[in-house]
């Protein structure tokens, strides 16, 4: 295992402690997420945790859970206790982008139905401002993508259609994902204003800018795990 992978494994096990036993979990996707996934598998195992549920982001998500012994539920109307997800990204208000793993709608969909959104991730995920070394997802129905594209664009953003082997990825919904290049330097506001302005795009589904959503965030490095707590 990577010092990378372990600072991802150290992280899950930190923030596992948000989820007490009778409760409903949103499990997040992509590589962070699964070693929280895991975790979780553990300690039900065990004994440490009892009738959680959990409602996954993703099918590889729900794959992984079912392996590891975690019952599994649709997403209730009153939503779930808390989320817990990786982020490709995350700034000092506790935004962030998501959506690079391919899952950002259904990530959204949970995080907005939790009472407590947790974010974990290693140091790196740390950034100034929003799109400084990611690109925002975005995803986007086939039917009128071009256009769809070009509708970015004249946002202000570069948009690639996202590749893979040299085919469009697919969502697990079936939907294209663009990912969107800011300029470099685009302040704060710039990057809220962009969100806004996406929201009221025909063809787009959602988009991986996850704003006034987060509650609190683990940050592992060298030194050990840092909980940031949102104001």
């Amino acid at each position: 295992m990577t010092e990378i992978e372990r600072m991802k494994q150290r992280v899950a096990i930190a923030a596992a402690v948000r989820v007490r036993s009778g409760m409903l979990v949103g499990l997040g996707t992509g590589s962070t997420a699964a070693h929280l996934v895991r975790e979780l598998g553990r300690r039900l195992a065990s004994g440490e945790l009892q009738r959680v549920r959990g409602v996954p982001t993703s099918v590889a998500t729900a794959t992984l859970a079912r392996e590891v012994g975690i019952p599994l539920v649709e997403l209730p109307a009153d939503g779930v206790d808390v989320t817990i997800d990786g982020m490709d990204e995350v700034d000092d208000r506790l935004d962030c982008i998501k959506g690079l793993g391919g899952a950002l709608t259904r990530e959204k969909i949970v995080a907005a139905a939790s009472r407590e959104f947790v974010l974990i991730g290693d140091h790196g995920k740390r950034v100034g401002t929003l799109g400084e070394r990611t690109p925002v997802p975005v995803e986007v129905l086939a039917f009128g993508a071009e256009r769809t594209a070009a509708r970015l664009r004249g946002l202000g953003a570069e948009p690639r259609l996202r590749l893979v082997d040299g085919a469009p990825k697919t969502t697990d919904n079936g939907h294209l994902i663009v990912d969107c290049h800011l300029p470099p330097g685009t302040p704060a506001e710039a990057v809220r204003a962009f969100a806004a302005a996406v929201d009221g795009v025909p063809g787009i589904v959602s988009h991986g800018l996850f704003l006034g959503l987060t509650h609190r965030v683990f940050l592992a490095g060298p030194d050990g795990i840092e909980e940031l707590v949102a104001g």
